[in-house]
Order: C-alpha cells, then structure tokens, then sequence
C-alpha cells in the first residue's frame, strides 16, 4: 500500500507560495477530491493530483481555497487567521495554531 504523508494539518496556518496569502487548514485530503472540469480551470500550474490538497480558510476574506500542497509553505508570523468561519471549525487559537473543534 502506498501510504500518503501529509506535510500540513488541521488548524496549522500556512502561506500560498504563487498568490501570497495567509491561511488556515481546516481539511485535508490524501489526494486530489475535486472534478476535472474543476481541475482544468482552477488550477492552472497542474499540481499532482496524487499528492496532498487542502482546504483554507483565507485570512481577512469571506474565500475558502483547494491547494495543493506544492503551493503551500508553513507561515512563520504566528498570528492568527481571520475569517468568518474559523468558530465554526476551530474552539481557539494556542502556540501558532488552532485547535481542531471536535463536535
């Protein structure tokens, strides 16, 4: 079985490498979960789609986003992320991070 590592997880913020935004993980998937209409509009550099992708919450927006992980590194500022819906999948925000809510 080829077991898939996952650089990023839930509640670890991040920055998108090609369109410089803060975000936070609120979902992972192994691999690419999307259509491939989607796929062939959106995204445009043909990330692998055998690699991890994630679902952010953008900072300072109302926009969630489904990014590769190519496109994402660790963001370093540890400030927290702010977006409509982060009380909805996060209880809080300790060390860098948010805590997953688990209900």
């Amino acid at each position: 079985m080829n077991e898939t590592r996952c650089k990023f997880t839930i509640g670890q913020l991040v920055h998108h490498r090609r369109f410089d935004y803060r975000g936070v993980v609120y979902d992972v998937d192994a691999t690419f979960q999307g259509s491939n209409d989607w796929y062939e509009q959106m995204a445009k550099s043909k990330p692998p789609k055998n690699q991890p992708w994630y679902h952010v919450l953008v900072h300072q927006s109302w926009q969630s986003t489904y990014v590769a992980e190519r496109n994402l590194e660790e963001d370093t500022t540890g400030g927290p992320i702010f977006h409509p819906l982060t009380e909805q999948f996060f209880t809080g925000f300790e060390n860098g991070r948010y805590l997953q809510n688990l209900n």
